[in-house]
C-alpha cells in the first residue's frame, strides 16, 4: 500500500518561478510549422561553437520556449567552457539534447528530474536515467525496475536501460546538467547548465497544465521548488540510488503518475513500452 506520506504532492521551488495562491495564466501551446519541421537538420558537430549554433540543433518547439536564454550572457560563457574543456565530453555531441528531441515541448506531460550525465563510456545518451542497449542497467535504474514491478505485478524488468521510449509518449527526461566530463561526476556541475535547464522546467511550469514532476531525491526537489502545485503536481521520494533505495521503494509513484494524468484527460504512460 502506498503511504499517505509517499502520495503526498508537494509544492516546491526553482529558478525565477515565483509562488502562487492562483493558477497560472494559460498560454496557447507553442505552435510549429511544418516547415519549420522539415528545415530541422542540426549540424550537432557545432552545437558548443555559437548560442546560434547551439539554437539550431535544438528540437524547434524547444528553441521557442527557450528562445530568450541565448542571448543571456551565462550561455555564451557556458559553451565558450565546454569549448575549453579538455576531457572527454559525455555524452557525445548528437545525445546532448536528446532530451528535448524525443519529448517536444507541447507533449510533455511527465518529467523525470535527473543530475548530471553518466560520465562512463559508453552510458550517457542524453535522457536522465537512461542507457543505451547493450549497456549495463545501472544500480538506479535497477531500482525503478523493481518499483515498477511493485506497482504493476505483470511488468516484466527488461535487461536493457533504453528509455526513449518513455520520451516519446512525453516523458520529459531531464539532467540538471547536460554534460559531464568522462569519469568526473558531476564535473560540470557550475558550468551554468543549470539556468539553463531551470528555464526549461520554468517554461513548462508557466506554458503548460496538468503535468506531472518526479522530484526523487533532493537535487531534484530543489530544481523543482515552486512548481505551480495548483496547475501541477509533484511527487517526491528518496531518489532510486541504493544509498537512499529504502526511501524510494514503495512511492507508487509511476503508477500515481498516471492516475493524474487520466484524472485530467491526458493518455497515461505505457511505462512497459521498454518491452516493445
Amino acid at each position: 500500500m502506498i503511504s499517505k506520506q509517499n502520495m503526498k504532492q508537494t509544492t516546491l521551488n526553482f529558478g525565477a518561478v515565483t509562488k502562487s495562491s492562483k493558477p497560472a495564466q494559460k498560454i496557447a501551446p507553442i505552435e510549429i510549422t511544418p516547415e519549420e519541421e522539415s528545415n530541422f537538420n542540426p549540424d550537432y558537430s557545432k552545437i558548443f561553437d555559437s548560442p546560434e549554433d547551439f539554437k539550431n540543433c535544438l528540437e524547434p518547439s524547444w528553441r521557442k520556449a527557450l528562445n530568450a536564454e541565448f542571448s543571456k550572457p551565462y550561455f555564451k560563457k557556458l559553451l565558450d567552457t565546454l569549448k575549453k574543456e579538455t576531457k572527454e565530453i559525455f555524452p557525445p555531441k548528437c545525445d546532448i539534447l536528446n532530451a528535448f528531441k524525443f519529448c517536444p515541448f507541447n507533449k510533455v506531460k511527465v518529467v523525470i528530474v535527473g543530475q548530471d550525465p553518466y560520465h562512463n563510456v559508453g552510458q550517457a545518451h542524453g535522457l536522465s536515467f537512461s542507457v543505451k542497449k547493450g549497456v549495463q542497467v545501472p544500480p538506479s535504474l535497477q531500482n525503478m525496475y523493481k518499483e515498477l514491478q511493485s506497482e504493476y505485478p505483470d511488468f516484466k524488468i527488461p535487461n536493457h536501460g533504453f528509455l526513449e521510449s518513455w520520451a516519446k509518449q512525453g516523458v520529459l527526461m531531464l539532467n540538471a546538467s547536460l554534460t559531464v566530463a568522462a569519469h568526473e561526476a558531476n564535473s560540470h556541475e557550475k558550468y551554468g547548465w543549470h539556468y539553463f535547464t531551470n528555464a526549461a522546467i520554468d517554461a513548462i511550469n508557466k506554458r503548460l497544465e496538468g503535468v506531472v514532476f518526479l522530484a526523487w531525491g533532493n537535487s531534484a526537489k530543489k530544481v523543482c521548488s515552486m512548481i505551480n502545485k495548483n496547475v501541477h503536481s509533484v511527487l517526491q521520494s528518496g531518489h532510486p540510488s541504493p544509498l537512499s533505495v529504502r526511501f524510494f521503494m514503495g512511492c507508487g509513484h509511476f503508477k500515481e503518475a498516471n492516475r493524474i494524468l487520466i484524472e485530467k484527460g491526458k493518455t497515461p504512460i505505457r511505462w512497459e513500452s521498454v518491452n516493445d
